[in-house]
């Protein structure tokens, strides 16, 4: 199984109560399983969110099934997954630059050692 790096940048509203209610959603009891398994069955290996102040960092390991087409058609079709990202959203914002109804952005890599 070949895998590839995929980063994503994404910014929470600039306030430290949601701040920490997002990251009390994202504490591991905390996610549905329904969000794991949806991102597993998209072909997500494994995947990270790091955060400083209120900015995000997804690093995420695909495989060769795993696009952000596919993933978006299948979290389209999946009510579960809908209800999860309108909770999302009462947090997030879109970053610079993001196009509109965008909230994660597909980051560009310039280095590697």
């Amino acid at each position: 199984m070949v895998l590839k790096k995929v980063c994503y940048s994404c910014d929470l509203i600039d306030n430290p109560e949601l701040i920490k209610e997002y990251k009390k959603h994202h504490s591991k009891d905390n996610v549905w399983p329904e969000i794991t398994k949806s991102i597993r069955d998209a072909g997500i290996v494994d995947m990270e969110i790091y955060i400083l102040g209120n900015r995000l960092f997804m690093i995420m390991e695909v495989d060769e099934s795993y696009t952000p087409e596919r993933k978006q058609k299948m979290d389209a079709a999946n009510p579960k997954v809908q209800e999860w990202e309108k909770l999302m959203w009462q947090f997030q914002q879109a970053p610079p630059g993001a196009k509109d109804g965008e909230k994660w952005v597909e980051m560009e890599q310039i280095f590697k050692l």
